[in-house]
Formats: C-alpha cells, structure tokens, sequence
C-alpha cells in the first residue's frame, strides 16, 4: 500500500491522494532512511532541514547476506517508490539505510557491499540522482534512533533473532551473540518458540512438567485435535500448570497402555500414553518442515501462557531475560549508560521489557526502546548533507 504523504506523478510508484508534496525544482531537501529487515523493508522521506516525515513505503525482506540481489533491489526500490513521490524524487540529496546482515564499520563486509550495489541499482531505477549513500547495520541505524541520535553506547536487539552491541562514533565497535539459530540468539523469538515445542515435547514423552504449551503449541501448527490435550479426558490439571502436580494413588489417570501414573510417572490428567505418543508423531514433521527461524512465531504462545501464570512457560520468559542481560554484560557496561533496544520482544508491552528493564536497572544501565532503525537512518542521511 502507498503511504507516501503526496505525489502527483501516475502509475504504481507515484504517492498517495494526501496532501501533496512540492515538485522538486520548488521543493526543499529531503533525505531518505531505511530499515531493511530480515521480513521487511521501510523507507521514509523526511525533510533534511527538519527532519519531519512526508513519507512512507514498504517492500520485501532487505538483509543483504540472505536476499539476492535481484530481489533485494527490487524490495529497496519498492519501499522507496512508494515513500517518495515522483515529483519529489530530484530533491532527495542523501539516503541512508540500517540492513540486516550489514555492517558500516567495515568496507569490505559483504553484506555492506551487497547493500551498497542493490541500494544504487533500485535509486537509479527510480531516477533519484544523490550520491550521498550511506549503509550502516540495521543494529547501527536502531540505536541513532533514540532521542538526539546517540553516537555511543549499547544496542540490544531483541525479535526472531537477538544482538547486543557496543557502538562508538555511529559505528560497531564489537557484538555480542548475534550468531543465529544453529550457534546462538540466545533468549530471542526463536530461541523462546524453539523451548515452548521442547517443553511441549518433553510433557508428551514423559519427562517434563504438565504445561498448557503443549496444547497451544499444537494448536498453532496445526495438528489434529483429537491429539491435543484438552478439555475432558486430556486436559492437564491446574495444580499441573502451576508445577505442583500430585503423583501418587489409583486415582492417578491411566496412561493408556496397562501402567497408571505413579511417583516416577508424571500424570497429566488423563492424556493418555497413546494419545501423547500420536501428539509427538504429528507435532515433529511439521517442526521439521519448516525453517527453524520460524519457530519464532510461538514467542507470543508462551508470553500469554506465563500470564496465566504457567510455570513453565514463565520459567522460559525468565531465562531468556538472562540470557538477553548476559549479552549486555558482556558488553562491559558503563554506569549510566544507555541501553538502545528494539524488536518485538522489547517495544511497549513486549513480554521481556518489564524484567529486562529491573535487571539492567540494577546494572546502573537506562533502557530506551525505539520501535524500529527509520528514525536513525533518517538521522545518520541527514548527518550526511
């Protein structure tokens, strides 16, 4: 959809019905910033001077190690195409954008040059003539958006994937995990979705706690419902979910197969061993299916589940709270200085900020939570003029 604020040229890149936006022979200066995402690129026109938005597009995933670079040009020029109208396009004077798998710290980093050569092809393509381009990481572009657009300090991403980092002069002076699911990310999206299907398992074969997870993670991917635990015969208990299940006496549920749940059996109120062995068997070929990353999508599973107070599902939020204030541990903070984070697990509301924001606390640290890298990268283009 267009969002640009303006436009009077025609066709499918030119802006919305809103108010209009001068030509260029008329109009004053305008930057362009960028956040290009490992989902989504967004780009916003701004005035140089002021830096108040006239704009704003979207396009396709923009991490420029992952996208070719066909399709990464074609993302960059859809996002901008649609912020900037095209009667706006010859007073751009600078462009700026944050890209996942980038960096702006060093000049041979591929992903900078990836960036840098799909960014000229998609400007070209649109007859936006400035050669004041600037790539930064995505990391680098979220933390020049905080208020004044810091130049030092610390960055915490904290989405699908999570990051901290040192930044000093705008630039990355050295990070912290960052490193993706196989190695690391620890305490992201993924990280969070991967140990909900992991709890979910282990109440199935018999190893670990009853946890409402099982049932709402089954739910999501989309296994039958005769193999979820439910209401009646298959639901976990209460006392199950808050971890404080009894485990002895004939009361105990039969698991299905001849044995009853005793003290060295978990009881799951009546789940039945067959009914678990049918839940694992249909829950591991979907898991397997996909791309891991996409586990990342049962985080806000496991943040609804700890609101009703579910143990495990709480026990999961608090590691990777640890895990995310080990990263910035790591980063030898300073007293007093700032934590810059963003991502979906850390804007207003997100389910680790709360916590987060005590632990760091008592670390003498501020967190600040900026909702994305366009305001920074509006910031560092406009830096640039």
């Amino acid at each position: 959809m267009n969002q640009a604020i303006g436009g009077s040229g025609s066709g499918p890149d030119s802006g919305s019905d809103s108010a209009p936006v001068p030509d260029s022979a008329r109009a004053p200066a305008l930057v362009v910033g960028l956040d290009a995402g490992g989902t989504r690129t967004r780009a916003v026109l701004a005035d140089a001077a002021g830096g108040s938005l006239l704009g704003e597009g979207a396009g396709g995933p923009g991490n420029a190690l992952t996208v070719p670079l066909p399709r990464l040009t074609e993302h960059l020029a859809q996002a901008v195409a649609r912020a900037v109208p095209e009667s706006a396009r010859g007073a751009v004077v600078a462009v700026a954008g944050g890209f996942a798998g980038a960096t702006g710290a060093d000049e041979d980093d591929p992903g900078r040059r990836n960036a840098l050569t799909a960014l000229t092809a998609a400007l070209r393509r649109l007859d936006i003539a400035t050669e004041r381009l600037t790539v930064t990481s995505d990391i680098e572009a979220a933390f020049a958006s905080a208020p004044g657009a810091p130049a030092d300090g610390l960055a915490l991403v904290a989405g699908t994937g999570a990051v901290a980092m040192r930044i000093t002069d705008r630039r990355r002076a050295f990070t912290v995990d960052g490193d993706g699911w196989l190695l690391g990310d620890d305490g992201s999206g993924f990280w969070i979705g991967r140990e909900a299907v992991r709890a979910a398992l282990r109440m199935a074969d018999g190893r670990g706690a009853a946890t409402v997870l099982a049932g709402a993670v089954g739910q999501a991917l989309g296994l039958p419902a005769r193999v979820l635990p439910g209401p009646g015969s298959t639901a976990p208990r209460s006392a199950d979910v808050d971890g404080s299940s009894a485990r002895s006496g004939a009361d105990e549920p039969s698991y299905g197969d001849g044995t009853r749940a005793g003290a060295d059996q978990p009881s799951y109120g009546g789940w039945t061993r067959a009914g678990r062995e049918a839940y694992r068997g249909h829950l591991l070929p979907v898991v397997m299916a996909e791309p891991p990353t996409r586990l990342a999508r049962l985080a806000p599973l496991v943040a609804e589940a700890a609101r009703e107070r579910d143990a495990v599902a709480r026990a999961i939020l608090d590691r990777a709270v640890d895990q995310l204030t080990d990263a910035v541990r790591a980063l030898a903070p300073r007293t007093g200085e700032r934590v810059v984070a963003t991502g979906g697990l850390l804007g207003p509301g997100g389910p680790l900020t709360a916590p987060l924001t005590t632990r760091l606390d008592a670390l003498g640290l501020t967190l600040d939570l900026v909702a994305d890298g366009c305001p920074g990268a509006v910031a560092l283009a406009r830096l640039s003029v």
